[in-house]
């Protein structure tokens, strides 16, 4: 359709020029002596129309003719970008399939052509890593580096990360430190010094480098959880033996974190030890109000450290007991509250019960030691056979359970 109108158009164009062609008798004369030209006026406006069309089209190859090696330049370099940018994606799909030393080739001709020479000199890097190449990998970082400014933090995070596979934390820390002082705190860097800090033993910084990536959902709580807890307790075991610093650095614990069980059960003894067993008192007895815990009872007994402390805690476990009278870790821990308060009667009916109900080296080691105290040496050793037939038991366990 859009054919049969331009035919159309040009046909009344061609007959139009025609009629008004005809109607002109006009002529041109053109003097130049001793010569005269006389030409119609028609004739004059075809040769000058030709005349252009012709000039235009000589120009246009004369032009064409001069760019000639230009174009062939720039054909030249999209063809070379273009080898370039597959053999640098080859290299990529190499180094996710695992295929390293293909990766390595292809990489190596990408670097060679200068287009993204270096994204793929770390492509190179990698993949040379992977094949436990240490001259090349290091040879290859080298060429990374030549670039300055150009991928340096792609650089310095590639670096930091093979250096964390390779276990030279202190390198990656390092690593890490100057992307820091560049200014870079993105999540990926994050989850690297959360790894440099826990193999370093650098426990606030991995308690604060966590609640960051779990402020920006990088991680969830169950994730951090375990992670809070252990630069938690190994920080508080640095503190051990200075009761003000570690009473100071519980309080400053924040209290979604002090949610966590198995973290108190493990600083509960860090804290009795130094005599503040009592700040996390409260705490725990919240806890076993909210869901029952067998393991956290007990540990209920490091929360008194005073005689005031013993008797409360004393109280609180009791009021307890009508609903708990079979767990093993509260009847225990009844017991080592009655042995504080001098309690020796009801210290070993707790201890005896406890052993009936859940025997631990524990139960079987504290009833031992009041036996022995009211001087029942037969009674007492019968109890210290029992724990080291316990202890026995879980080394042959252990020993069985090694991979042949």
């Amino acid at each position: 359709m859009r054919t049969l109108i331009w035919l159309i158009g040009i046909f009344a164009l061609a007959v139009g020029v025609a009629m008004v062609a005809g109607l002109n008798d006009g002529y041109v004369l053109l003097v130049a002596p001793p010569w005269r030209v006389q030409l119609s006026l028609n004739l004059l406006v075809v040769i000058v129309v030709v005349g252009f069309a012709l000039a235009y089209a000589l120009i246009r190859i004369i032009s064409r003719t001069l760019q000639l090696p230009g174009r062939v330049a720039q054909w030249r370099e999209r063809r070379r970008r273009a080898r370039a940018g597959r053999a640098l994606n080859d290299s990529i799909n190499a180094l996710f399939e695992g295929r390293f030393s293909q990766s390595l080739k292809s990489a190596s001709r990408a670097y060679e052509t200068g287009e993204g020479s270096s994204m793929a000199a770390l492509i190179a890097a990698r993949a040379a890593h992977a094949l436990q190449d240490e001259p090349r990998y290091r040879e290859w970082l080298e060429h990374a580096a030549e670039h300055g400014a150009q991928g340096e933090v792609a650089r310095l995070m590639t670096e930091a990360e093979l250096a964390i596979e390779a276990r030279r934390f202190d390198e990656a820390a390092a690593k890490l430190a100057t992307l820091r002082a560049g200014g870079n705190r993105h999540i990926a860097m994050l989850r690297l010094e959360a790894q440099v800090a826990s193999a370093l033993g650098r426990w606030e910084e991995l308690v604060q480098t966590v609640r960051q990536l779990r402020k920006h959902k990088a991680l969830t709580d169950e994730q951090a959880a375990p992670m809070l807890r252990r630069g938690h307790v190994e920080r508080m075991r640095e503190l051990a033996g200075d009761g003000d610093a570690l009473a100071a650095y519980w309080k400053d614990i924040p209290s979604v974190e002090l949610q966590d069980r198995g973290l108190i059960e493990r600083v509960l003894p860090l804290l009795a030890a130094v005599g503040r067993g009592e700040l996390a008192r409260k705490q725990v007895e919240r806890l076993l109000d909210e869901r029952w815990d067998s393991g956290l009872a007990r540990q209920y007994a490091y929360c008194a450290a005073t005689e005031g402390d013993v008797r409360a805690c004393l109280q609180k476990a009791e009021s307890w007991l009508p609903q708990q009278s079979r767990d093993a870790g509260l009847l225990y821990a009844l017991g080592q509250l009655c042995l504080n308060a001098q309690l020796w009667g009801k210290a070993q009916s707790y201890l005896e019960a406890s052993v009936q109900h859940g025997a631990t080296v524990d139960a079987h080691l504290a009833l031992a030691h009041l036996l022995e105290k009211l001087e029942r040496t037969d009674a007492a050793q019968g109890q210290y056979r029992a724990a080291a037939e316990m202890v026995a038991g879980k080394q042959k366990t252990a020993v069985a359970l090694l991979p042949a």
